[in-house]
């Protein structure tokens, strides 16, 4: 699987070294409030994303000449640094323990659902004619855990601004189609409610996405469909190792330095999980810890959304939403196929 291809981004992935906090404050403050304004808007509107909103406003401020060029340096940072600590906060949410009361079937689901999903929307992407960098952000986000997992493999496979944002906005949208439609089409073909749930929490993109669609579903459905989403959430980490290792250039003279096999950040995000699952954490810790993850992603997508300049995005995003798409009939396929198994 070739990780090459993707195009230029359009401002650096990084400040330079040396660049003062002077420098940085003002874009990362930008960033922050942003992130504020977008959180306040998402708690007036049930459903809406916060993550949605900060790349909208993003967009708006760049496309529409309201971000000075002081503020750069900054909006690298922001785009960066909060994401990090976001993913590593996520961890908290996934319990070992809390998957395995429902036995080896639920992880069996989740690892087949990611499995497939990954291999099938590369193979669409190749025959699509979308850069690799690009089909796999679009992968990892549809298959895993939505916006956290493009965020989690972003820096792995050094993707630029324009395809992270698109890969984002296109598992908000498609997710968010999937909240009322996973439920009528249970109805539907009159599934019980456990088979639903299982349906919801092994296809849909956003673990808060599953949550809307498992409070549709109703009954029991709510808690056993957020379990199988933070099953799929789980596989962030090896998925984000194993691309990691497929990046790392060979060794030998003048070879290019290799980068760690598994990001810290994603080290970080294995250690909450370990300390959700081995000590008792306050509900009010994972209540805090839940915000906090919320609003430092925001920010993150915000500074992402800064970087955009929507006429070129305009002019490469056609098949990217066929690739989405047919990248969510795959998961959604495999969930309910798995679903109906289980039942």
């Amino acid at each position: 699987m070739a990780l090459h291809g993707s195009t230029a981004p359009t401002q650096p992935k990084a400040p330079p070294r040396g660049v003062s906090m002077r420098l940085i404050v003002p874009g990362l403050a930008a960033a922050l409030v942003g992130a504020a304004i977008a959180t306040g808007l998402a708690g007036l509107v049930p459903g809406a994303s916060p993550l949605l909103l900060g790349i909208v406003l993003g967009l708006a401020a760049r496309n529409l000449g309201f971000l000075p060029g002081r503020l750069t340096a900054g909006l690298v940072v922001a785009g960066r640094v909060p994401l990090r600590i976001g993913i590593v906060l996520l961890g908290l949410q996934l319990s070992v323990r809390d998957l395995a009361t429902l036995g080896w079937a639920i992880p069996v689901l989740a690892v087949a659902v990611v499995g497939v999903g990954l291999l099938s929307t590369v193979g669409i992407g190749r025959l699509l004619g979308i850069a690799p960098t690009r089909t796999l952000l679009i992968a990892c986000g549809f298959s895993i855990c939505g916006a956290a997992a493009v965020a989690g493999v972003e820096s792995v496979l050094d993707a630029d601004e324009e395809d992270t944002v698109s890969a984002v906005a296109l598992v908000v949208l498609f997710g968010t189609l999937m909240i009322p439609t996973i439920p009528f089409l249970a109805e539907a073909l009159r599934l019980p409610e456990r088979t639903a749930a299982l349906w919801a929490g092994a296809s849909i993109h956003e673990v808060a996405q599953v949550v809307a669609a498992g409070g549709l579903i109703g009954g029991s459905a709510l808690t056993l469909a957020v379990t199988v989403k933070l099953a799929r959430v789980l596989m962030l980490a090896p998925v984000a190792a194993v691309l990691s290792v497929r990046r790392r250039p060979a060794g030998g003279p003048g070879s290019a330095a290799r980068p760690s096999i598994v990001p810290l950040f994603v080290l970080g995000f294995v250690a909450m999980v370990a300390l959700r699952s081995l000590a008792p954490v306050p509900h009010e810790v994972l209540s805090l810890a839940s915000a906090v993850q919320s609003f430092l992603l925001t920010t993150a997508m915000l500074a992402l959304g800064a970087g955009v300049r929507l006429r070129e995005l305009a002019r490469r995003g056609g098949r990217a939403v066929v690739l989405a798409a047919a990248s969510t009939a795959v998961v959604g396929a495999v969930g309910l196929t798995g679903a109906l198994v289980l039942a």
